[in-house]
């Protein structure tokens, strides 16, 4: 096979339509809703606050009883 045959269907791999819209989810994340931004980070971070805050309460329960 030609060097430039090889070449062509390199090029066209993963090449096609693309979906119509992404079934809303880009309108979704375009729209800007009134509110507080929170990033990922911040959530992660709060959650393990929460979980560390709720482990020193049972430990503390226990010590009491």
């Amino acid at each position: 096979m030609p060097k430039t045959a090889k070449k062509r269907r390199k090029g066209k791999r993963g090449e096609g339509p693309m979906p119509s819209g992404g079934a809303g989810l880009i309108r979704f994340f375009e729209d800007e809703t009134p509110g507080i931004k929170v990033g990922p980070t911040m959530v992660v971070i709060l959650a393990g606050i929460l979980i560390i805050a709720t482990v020193i309460a049972h430990i503390a329960a226990l010590a009491a009883a």
